[in-house]
């Protein structure tokens, strides 16, 4: 399996299509003397014309710059593993289907919310604006009958989450990047079955690639078997292809259409530190309930709708909540992001919090791996004196990984952003704080992989109480980093050096 893994990694394409390339080249050099002139002309053309079509596409300019490298230093397989594996978009049945999905979705808020909008516009128009963002490119509106509750580490969220399924009456929704059989996963299923046989409808989704080696082979056809639905995102199939990158990264937990959970952890034991892989696992959930956990009901019929060409409407699904004993606060505005659109959602949410800050931005990521503007964004921010703080791990999950991470620390150190590395471990929390009043939690990693290729959610809040807790784990987990110093950053050999600059250029890639 390990095998096969790596063979189908990115990595190992590139390395394969690089080798082609010098293969092709030594045959026609030895081989084909004679015809080297037509070759470099016919791969000359080739190429400029690959060019105009690169510069001119509305894909980020990170991609644009690594491919423009790709294809002019190997012309041939260059442009062939960019027309197989660089396509961002799917095809113009995928964007159809989108289309169909966006205008059940707008549908589903066709609520009046102009009011709730005008009230934030007179209370703060940074907020405001940020807010109207949101509901313009992702549809999902702002809601204030809500609340939310800020859960780290994993563990302390297993907890909460088995105790709001047992309270499962209707249906329950599951929407992840990886399921994998173990402690975590059997006793949610345990529970799931003892509903489905009360009557509760139990359906799933599940991406095929991010569970392809955690999951037996047709394990949708052996929930069935358990009166439990189930539909695969974008099915793995072994060959190179555009639609391997658009992956469903979500994950979603929804309980009676009243409460919902979403957040870093997926199904399985290192997420809850029952199985230590790579030191320990910090994490964190976010629980949603009152109005705003509708936004997450629609978004998943959405997705399953789009997965089974099915046009299944909504409103059955929609509660009226009570939060009982439980007082609403703030702003609370659920939101999805798709690579289908050309708009990267995640990315400017970030930015609108990063530009609105005026003390400080506090951000946990698994992974640094950013484009030129978010490095503008918060460049810019602690110049102005703005107290701007990343933690990233200590212990990496992907070495490579890890190390274009760290690639990116001297750009951001020199201009007076502080890096702080999670020393016990694995930091995988994706969280944005600030200013006491601002806050972000959802599913999205600070990489080109997670802004520009997977399927995410997340929720912005604003004046909501829990934003005080998410400050507070913060900083508790500041106590356990390491502040990494820009002389230390530098210090590495000639190699080293080289290596992280080559990977900066491709880390779209990765």
């Amino acid at each position: 399996m390990k095998r096969i893994k790596l063979f189908f990694s990115k990595t190992i394409i590139l390395v394969l299509s690089v080798l082609f390339q010098i293969t092709a080249f030594i045959i026609i050099l030895l081989e084909f003397r004679d015809y080297l002139t037509i070759f470099y002309s016919i791969s000359y053309v080739i190429s400029v014309a690959a060019v105009l079509w690169i510069v001119n596409n509305r894909m980020n300019p990170g991609f644009k710059i690594a491919w423009l490298i790709m294809i002019l230093t190997f012309p041939i397989f260059g442009i062939i593993i960019y027309l197989l594996y660089g396509g961002k978009n799917s095809g113009k049945k995928m964007h159809r289907k989108l289309d169909v999905m966006y205008k059940e979705m707008q549908s589903n808020f066709m609520d009046n919310h102009e009011i709730l909008q005008a009230t934030l516009h007179r209370e703060d128009q940074y907020a405001f604006r940020q807010s109207n963002y949101i509901r313009r490119v992702s549809l999902c509106p702002v809601y204030q009958n809500s609340a939310c509750s800020y859960y780290s580490p994993g563990e302390n969220a297993y907890y909460v989450i088995m105790e709001e399924l047992k309270k499962a009456e209707e249906f329950i929704f599951l929407e992840y990047f990886i399921i994998e059989e173990g402690f975590f996963w059997n006793n949610i299923l345990a529970l799931l079955q003892e509903k489905a046989a009360t009557g509760v409808e139990i359906r799933l989704i599940y991406d095929d690639v991010g569970s392809l080696f955690t999951l037996p082979r047709h394990f949708d056809k052996k929930l069935a078997t358990l009166n439990i639905k189930c539909r695969v995102f974008n099915p793995f199939i072994p060959i190179i292809s555009s639609s391997l990158n658009n992956r469903d990264h979500r994950k979603i937990l929804l309980i009676d259409g009243k409460t919902v959970f979403t957040g870093g952890i997926n199904l399985a034991d290192e997420y809850i530190n029952v199985k230590v892989k790579y030191g320990y696992w910090k994490d964190s959930v976010l629980k949603v309930q009152g109005d705003a956990v509708w936004s997450f009901t629609v978004m998943f019929l959405s997705t399953w709708n789009y997965l089974g060409n099915s046009r299944e409407d909504a409103t059955p699904f929609r509660r009226q909540t009570q939060l009982n004993n439980i007082i609403p606060s703030g702003y609370i505005q659920p939101y999805a992001d798709t690579p289908l659109d050309c708009e990267g959602v995640s990315e400017t949410v970030y930015m609108n919090l990063i530009t609105a800050a005026t003390d400080y931005i506090y951000i946990t990521t698994p992974y640094l791996i950013i484009d030129n503007e978010m490095i503008t964004a918060l460049c810019n921010a602690a110049k102005s004196g703005i107290d701007v703080k990343i933690i990233t791990p200590r212990i990496p999950d992907k070495k490579v990984i890890h190390m274009m991470t760290r690639s990116f620390y001297p750009l951001l150190l020199e201009c007076g952003v502080k890096i702080y590395e999670y020393v016990p471990g694995f930091m995988h929390s994706k969280s944005f704080v600030s200013d006491d009043k601002y806050a972000i939690v959802g599913t999205v990693n600070l990489d080109y992989r997670s802004l520009y290729l997977h399927f995410e959610c997340g929720v912005w809040m604003y004046k909501a109480e829990c934003i005080k807790d998410i400050k507070k784990d913060f900083l508790n987990s500041l106590e356990l980093s390491e502040l990494i110093p820009y002389e230390k950053s530098k210090e590495k050999g000639w190699f080293i050096r080289l290596a992280s600059a080559i990977m900066r250029i491709f880390a779209p890639f990765f």
